[in-house]
């Protein structure tokens, strides 16, 4: 490409929201806009950015995929004309639905790629809704030939997906990706990019999507990959913003003629280097291990609040760290003023817990009230004595005290229009340490998929970032308590959580068997009674709020194991 002045590449790393297919035109129409005015002759946006990722059943709906089609048509004619933006849209073909990435130029679709590797674990059900495409797509684009992917298709470098590219000579490989966080994915992300980008000896521009949907989490990230392996430029997590990059001049060589896909040739018409913002720019630094699990609960908190159209939330706030550690993450996602603390002490509240939940309260500077239930639990107490003459006190009566602090929160809840975020963390919803309509009542489960020794590391974490702990450090170090019998300790019904929590990490994300974790050294005892525990608890985990999810393996949508289950091992 003597002569030829560089082309631009822009990726938008953008949020948006599933279903809201107008909005999330508007927002790609007003962000090529700018990019294009910045110089971008290629646009890039992530999968499915029209009708928000996943947009699961809704794609089931023919009237869904109409008004998809719909937006579709109206935001090729809104997108740069002097640009190819390559977008995600799910596209319709003999009445077949694929995920598509559509190719814009000069008003109009000039192709489009239909995702090969359609992916059918974890949280992906893709093969449920679309069909798989089978043919690749290359872009001519200024001489130089670009491939286009979606997520899953860079993965595996010796699939289909990858193989039908090989004979090519790509100058560029592009993918648009919805990839979900989960802890140490970036890594694992960056590394099968980068074993792509060498087995097909080209660069790799991947454009990832940012946000919180539902239990899932977008980490952004978006990247440039050399053929040679190393990442460089990489855009920040969990933030929106445009990376800049130059195409270096297209390698001369012709692709092998027995080759096959379909190739669309579109000129370069105008292309500059942009000049407002610098190209070619710097690879953002990674977050650290607390700080990155703390921006994606803040993120998911934040998106499922907004895009949900709440205004408000509240927390019971026991004095615990579960408790103080969910506030703090919902003042920082949506700002005091729209968080609400109550604390709902019992006889055997202890005076240290109150104080630290009033002092938290402060610390955030959040709206905080009162409301005792020793008044009702005595009435639960008088009413329903008669019904067990003669039995001793049990878990009946501590549950009946989580079971009336639901109803208060709960009706706090009806009258203001609060979303309740509840408190529970994976290590006790795995081992059933909650109470069913007691303490897991409520919209949002925001540590839900966070173990206890990392709610731990979080609280210490977010102690850091301030001159004063935002978190009462007696809060921390306080052995956990529920608080709802004399003297009682999570020790008396738990094992040690830094024994417990690496035994449901083999069991929940590594899907180890009993003798495997024993042979890890762990008692056999313990083992067995965690393992039967965890099983025996599906019930109460299928009625619980949705959480982010942050593991590689997180109750819900992820981990569907069934209620009634003779299998022990």
């Amino acid at each position: 490409m003597s002569g030829m002045k560089k082309i631009t590449v822009a990726l938008c790393q953008i949020n948006v929201a599933v279903g809201a297919i107008r909005a999330n035109a508007d927002k790609m129409a007003a962000a090529a806009g700018e990019a294009a005015a910045r110089g971008a002759r290629l646009i890039l946006f992530p999968e499915l950015a029209l009708c928000g990722y996943p947009p699961e059943d809704l794609v089931l709906k023919p009237h869904f995929i109409r008004d998809c089609t719909a937006a579709l048509h109206d935001l090729q004619a809104r997108l740069p004309a002097g640009s190819v933006t390559i977008f995600g849209a799910p596209w319709t073909e003999q009445q077949k639905v694929f995920n598509g990435a559509v190719v814009c130029a000069g008003g109009e679709v000039r192709g489009v790629y239909k995702k090969i590797a359609l992916p059918n674990y974890g949280v992906f059900d893709e093969k449920r809704i679309f069909v798989p495409g089978e043919r690749p797509l290359i872009l001519n684009f200024g001489g130089a030939r670009i491939g286009v992917h979606i997520c899953e298709d860079s993965w595996l470098p010796d699939e289909p997906a990858c193989r039908l590219l090989a004979p090519f000579q790509l100058d560029g490989l592009v993918n648009i990706s919805a990839s979900p966080y989960e802890r140490g994915k970036l890594s694992r992300r960056e590394a099968a990019l980068q074993k792509t980008a060498v087995k097909l000896d080209t660069l790799l521009l991947y454009c990832n999507l940012v946000g919180g949907q539902d239990e899932l989490v977008f980490d952004g990230a978006s990247m440039v990959v050399s053929p040679k392996g190393p990442t460089c430029m990489r855009g920040r997590q969990f933030a929106e913003e445009t990376l800049y990059f130059n195409l270096p001049a297209p390698r001369k060589g012709a692709h092998s003629k027995q080759a096959d896909a379909d190739i669309i040739d579109i000129p370069v018409t105008g292309a500059a280097e942009i000049t407002s913002s610098p190209a070619d720019s710097a690879v953002a630094p990674a977050l650290g291990p607390a700080e990155e699990v703390y921006a994606a609960l803040k993120t998911g908190l934040r998106d499922y609040v907004n895009k949900n159209a709440f205004q408000n939330c509240v927390v019971a706030l026991s004095g615990g760290i579960d408790s103080a550690l969910v506030a703090a993450i919902a003042a920082d996602a949506l700002g005091a003023e729209r968080v609400h603390g109550i604390t709902m002490p019992s006889r055997f509240s202890s005076e240290a817990t109150r104080a630290d939940a009033v002092q938290l309260a402060r610390n955030l500077k959040i709206d905080f009230r009162t409301v005792a239930i020793e008044s009702l639990f005595k009435a639960y107490l008088n009413e329903l004595t008669g019904q067990w003459p003669g039995k001793a006190p049990d878990i009946t009566e501590e549950n009946l005290q989580a079971r009336i602090r639901a109803n208060i929160i709960m009706a706090l809840s009806n009258k203001f229009g609060w979303l309740v975020l509840t408190t529970g963390n994976k290590s006790e919803l795995a081992m059933g340490y909650c109470t069913l309509y007691g303490d897991m009542v409520g919209g949002f489960a925001v540590i839900k998929d966070v173990p206890k020794t990392l709610v731990f590391e979080l609280a210490r974490w977010r102690n850091s970032q301030d001159t004063v702990p935002v978190i009462p450090p007696s809060t921390i170090e306080r052995p956990p308590s529920a608080e709802l019998r004399p003297d009682q300790k999570d020790s008396d019904t738990l094992p040690p959580y830094e024994i417990l929590d690496p035994i449901l990490e083999l069991y929940i994300e590594q899907h180890c068997g009993l003798e495997e974790i024993m042979a890890r050294g762990f008692d056999g005892d313990i083992v067995r009674m965690t393992v039967r525990t965890v099983d025996r608890n599906e019930y109460k985990r299928r009625q619980g709020a949705p959480g982010i999810k942050i593991t590689p393996c997180a109750f819900g949508r992820e981990r569907r194991m069934p209620i009634t289950n003779q299998y022990w091992s």
